[in-house]
């Protein structure tokens, strides 16, 4: 199963290359914001994530519900904060 985490917009790493750090879960890395490369990606914004790119933009009302409900799916979360752990884009 694909997940999408939520992670929020710390910092833009690289705006030529669409790079953000994004904290998910108290960890922090460099992911690729090009797929919203149309929409304006700042810090403070929430977004998600999956194994590296951000996929969409979400406000931080829905960003709390996802990680509520993704959290009480056990397995498949643990399963996607490990592949966000271990991704890294440099």
């Amino acid at each position: 199963m694909c997940l999408g985490i939520p992670g929020q917009v710390v910092a833009m790493t690289d705006v030529e290359q669409y790079l953000a750090k994004v904290a998910v879960n108290g960890v922090q890395r460099v992911i690729s914001v090009r797929l919203l490369a149309d929409q304006s990606v700042e810090p403070g914004d929430w977004v998600l994530v999956h194994v590296g790119f951000a996929m969409s933009k979400i406000d931080e009302r829905e960003a709390q519900l996802t990680l509520d409900q993704v959290r009480k799916m056990g397995a498949d979360y643990v399963n996607e904060i490990d592949a966000f752990n271990s991704s890294e884009i440099v």
